[in-house]
């Protein structure tokens, strides 16, 4: 038997939170990181290096996550070319937000912030889910948002896209995990990252009890503890990590 090589694929992994897990998996857990973007590949690539800086390998893979015929094309034509390559943890990160107030949402930022977060969880999962079960292990670890549990207000469509994967989360954890197969989802409250640098920190810090927003790398040890064999009998979770902001 040919030795199957491992990896992790990490959805919108190029920047921010994400390119913290794609680092973190790299240092912790013996994974060739696949490293997903839309559209910035020199964001990817500068994150490939800080994979290979670390030690770990990568590669990139690019697909819009929202995009049904694209991810199926991308990871079958990726599995075409690797034969003995298995996708044992998914960490489905890939977000993007268009908040404004819900009188005044346009059917665009509605359905973009649905289509990338909920369809995309959806798209990604759905085209691996068989193989995961197959191989009778994998970590399926679900990018939501403090604003998924409490909602925030100006991020109607964002609110329900990651409550919606919130439910997902757990009903999928419910059939999968008899095959060693578990689905958590982490749920950080305000992270330093580019997403937030519009954010007035000063002001909303006084809304944390920690009294400050958090570092990328720390939501990136909490996944990388989910994505090891350390966490086997967690699933089904919503792990908060907000400073106490939603406790």
């Amino acid at each position: 038997m040919e030795e199957k090589q491992k990896y992790a694929l990490v959805t919108g992994g190029s920047r921010g939170i994400g390119r913290a897990i794609c680092e973190q998996l790299a240092k912790d857990l013996d994974y060739t990181i696949l490293i997903n973007y839309n559209s910035n590949k020199s964001a990817a690539e500068e994150t490939l290096q800080l994979v290979e800086a670390a030690g770990g390998k990568g590669q990139l893979l690019c697909f819009d996550v929202a995009d049904a015929d694209a991810v199926k094309t991308a990871l079958e034509d990726w599995h075409e070319t690797h034969k003995t390559g298995v996708i044992e943890v998914v960490v489905n990160n890939a977000g993007i937000t268009k908040d404004g107030l819900f009188m005044w949402m346009t059917p665009e930022d509605w359905s973009k912030v649905i289509n990338t977060s909920l369809n995309g969880f959806y798209n990604v999962t759905n085209a691996l889910i068989q193989k995961l079960l197959v191989n009778k292990y994998g970590r399926i670890i679900n990018m939501v948002s403090v604003s998924g549990l409490k909602g925030t207000p100006g991020q109607t469509n964002y609110s329900a896209a990651k409550g919606a994967v919130i439910g997902a989360t757990k009903a999928l954890a419910q059939e999968v995990a008899k095959r060693n197969v578990t689905v958590n989802a982490v749920a950080p409250g305000f992270i330093k990252t580019d997403m937030t640098s519009e954010l007035n920190e000063q002001e909303l810090k006084k809304m944390v009890p920690a009294n400050r927003f958090g570092k990328a790398e720390e939501v990136a040890h909490l996944v990388s503890f989910l994505a090891s064999s350390k966490s086997s009998y967690i699933t089904g979770e919503i792990i908060n990590i907000n400073g106490g902001i939603y406790s």
